[in-house]
């Protein structure tokens, strides 16, 4: 792809999250044929998300790192997404279903970072990442399906469109130690007081942490991630699509949780 091509299919992508309108398929020429450019593609949206008044990337997602998020989408890699500001949540989440084409939840772990983990040839092993992690936290990712079939959609269009990204609400922090068991984690997802999913730290790429070193080897964060940003690290559970007046419960024992209410 050109760089019109992709500012063309930038285009069309933020007219599906700015409208509320169903998106079909991109067409062939604006279709990306690998994750650079994808990720290109999500940065130049980014970009018209700013111009719009919609806020800057506070964060990311990444999606597709749990076999059970794997079998459910058909994609085998990991996928990773920004996250904007103003929808970024802390403790507890009002969302009007109106302000979504079909309004998901994932049950999330988190971190935030202390340091910049800026490109760097040869990438990044979990060893290397796990000293710029300042804090952990259990999480909610806010999810909408803005595709009229996301099913026949390729996985590097989704990509290009952050991953079905709509938000996150993050639990209170807890301070991160390195002798911390993250693989040993679980959590579960109640909706409406009813068990949704469960599962534990190590269904995220064996570590949670190795996914944060697959984001930081990635060209999802243009120009790396920095300091204070947080990174969703993908969900322990299947994602569950709302209706209104559903309530949401995630727990993560010893990290806390996190609620999600929609109106």
């Amino acid at each position: 792809m050109n760089r019109e091509q992709m500012i063309q299919a930038a285009a069309v992508l933020s007219r599906g999250r700015l409208e509320l309108s169903p998106m079909e398929c991109l067409p062939p020429p604006l279709r990306p044929a690998s994750a650079d450019e994808a990720y290109a593609i999500q940065h130049l949206l980014h970009d018209r998300y700013q111009d719009a008044g919609r806020g800057h990337v506070a964060g990311y997602k990444i999606g597709c790192t749990t076999q059970v998020m794997q079998r459910y989408l058909g994609i085998d890699h990991p996928c990773a997404g920004g996250v904007l500001a103003p929808t970024q949540h802390l403790e507890v989440a009002e969302l009007a279903h109106a302000d979504f084409r079909r309004v998901g939840v994932e049950c999330e772990i988190a971190v935030r970072l202390a340091m910049d983990l800026p490109p760097r040839d040869g990438g990044y092993t979990r060893a290397a990442v796990t000293h710029a992690v300042d804090s952990v936290m259990a999480a909610i990712e806010i999810v909408d399906d803005r595709w009229r079939d996301f099913t026949g959609v390729d996985a590097f269009s989704l990509m290009a469109d952050d991953f079905f990204g709509a938000g996150a609400v993050l639990g209170a922090p807890v301070a991160f130690a390195p002798h911390m068991d993250l693989a040993a984690v679980s959590g579960q997802m109640r909706v409406n007081g009813e068990l949704a999913g469960q599962g534990t730290g190590r269904d995220i790429l064996g570590h949670p942490l190795n996914a944060l070193a697959w984001l930081a080897s990635s060209g999802a964060p243009r120009g790396g991630l920095r300091a204070g940003q947080f990174v969703l690290l993908g969900s322990i559970v299947k994602t569950r699509w709302l209706d209104p007046g559903d309530g949401v419960d995630v727990h993560l024992p010893g990290l806390g949780g996190a609620r999600v209410r929609v109106r």
